[in-house]
């Protein structure tokens, strides 16, 4: 397969699933304070997103079980994608669709049917992706999936008083089953090595016992923490300046996540011509100052009229960063185990996602929003000095796994 094709796979079916990621932490946080939630419960409602975080534990059967003669990855991707697509139109046609617990249960089962997905989707991307392809082939990736983000938190949130839930659930349902056309017709590779005898308790038990693993793992959860906890927090602090669900759509949903996109393309880029390490730590350090912008902006010490152009910058940076650690992520991979693999890698970026919200929530709503972006600064700068120390370590010959 074509560059270009694996390019297009990869947009189509990482758009799929950002979609209703992006409904569900743009559009949604949005949503529930118009109607009247408390940060808190803002806060809290993040843990619906739990089975990404708890992805990792089912991730061995779809490294093991699948069509040899299909694709073992495509097998689970377009199945589960036909599901989600059945389950937004349920949601949509539902004549309880208005229900607050209706609701949160299909957003939980929606996040479970997406992670899953996501799981045959990486390991598709490692198996697809050359050394040599990864850092633009992240940079796909990355921007198929803001994409997606900008469609389901931006435009739907834009028309959701047009839309409301029910034309908003159809409009994801029908853009679901579009955008799975072009996986159809692409050939997934074959790893060289197979697991089929392997058991699933020992695919996760090798990667754990790596030598190495633990120290790199405790990077990945420090590394986008500091940026997770200002993202959580951005759109209640927009509402609350008074801003209604159009502007936060254009603020953040266009404006944001397409500058998120662009980042990607060209962070995914520059990694090739970088390197691994600088790009990490330079991308980092931009995410860092950028995030502590917003501390300046909600102190009053920047112009009311930079606002967009602080939105905008802030998810490039983000865009970059996450490309840069995404490579290093899949450098780690084993072809044959790499949607385990990836997946308990990207299962620790969601936990502190999760985490972080939880945490900005409250610490928001304890001290005010300057405090929760102050932190979230100071936290992007300690996932980077930690990534420093871990990699000099493991090329100093003491570890194994960078």
């Amino acid at each position: 397969m074509s560059s270009f094709n694996k390019f297009i796979v990869l947009v189509c079916i990482y758009f799929s699933q950002g979609l209703p990621y992006g409904f569900f932490t743009k559009a949604l946080p949005a949503i529930m304070r118009d109607m009247g939630a408390s940060l808190p419960q803002i806060g809290i409602a993040s843990f619906l997103a739990l089975p990404w975080a708890l992805k990792f534990l089912w991730a061995p059967l779809v490294d093991k079980y699948g069509s040899n003669r299909f694709g073992r990855k495509k097998t689970w991707i377009l199945a589960l994608q036909g599901i989600g697509v059945l389950l937004f139109l349920g949601l949509g046609l539902s004549p309880h669709f208005e229900g607050y617990a209706y609701l949160m249960v299909g957003f939980l089962v929606a996040n479970l049917v997406a992670a899953t997905q996501d799981i045959a989707s990486d390991g598709l991307a490692v198996l697809l992706l050359d050394p040599s392809e990864r850092g633009l082939g992240n940079g796909i990736q990355v921007a198929g999936y803001r994409l997606g983000m900008v469609f389901g938190g931006g435009f739907i949130l834009m028309y959701f008083p047009v839309l409301h839930w029910k034309g908003s659930f159809l409009t994801i349902a029908a853009v679901l089953a579009l955008v799975s056309l072009p996986l159809f017709k692409a050939r997934e590779p074959q790893p060289k090595v197979d697991i089929e005898e392997t058991s699933l308790v020992l695919i996760l038990k090798n990667f754990f016992t790596r030598k190495g693993i633990w120290g790199w793992l405790f990077v990945i959860c420090f590394y986008k923490f500091g940026d997770a906890m200002a993202s959580a927090m951005l759109t209640p602090y927009l509402k609350d300046r008074g801003l209604t669900l159009g502007d936060i759509g254009r603020l953040e949903g266009l404006i944001g996540v397409s500058c998120g996109l662009a980042g990607a393309m060209i962070g995914g880029y520059l990694v090739r011509f970088l390197g691994r390490y600088r790009a990490v730590v330079c991308f980092g350090l931009f995410q860092a100052s950028t995030v502590m912008c917003y501390f300046l902006f909600s102190r009053g010490l920047l112009p009311d009229g930079w606002l967009p152009f602080l939105i905008g910058v802030e998810y490039f940076s983000g865009g970059t960063a996450t490309v840069a650690i995404f490579t290093v992520m899949m450098d780690i991979c084993r072809p044959e185990t790499g949607a385990t693999d990836y997946t308990v890698q990207a299962s620790l970026v969601v936990v502190t996602t999760i985490l972080s919200g939880f945490i900005a929530g409250n610490l928001a709503g304890l001290f005010g929003y300057q405090i929760n972006f102050l932190s979230s600064s100071l936290l992007c700068l300690l996932g980077v000095l930690l990534f420093a120390i871990r990699f000099r370590s493991a090329h100093a010959g003491k570890e194994f796994v960078l």
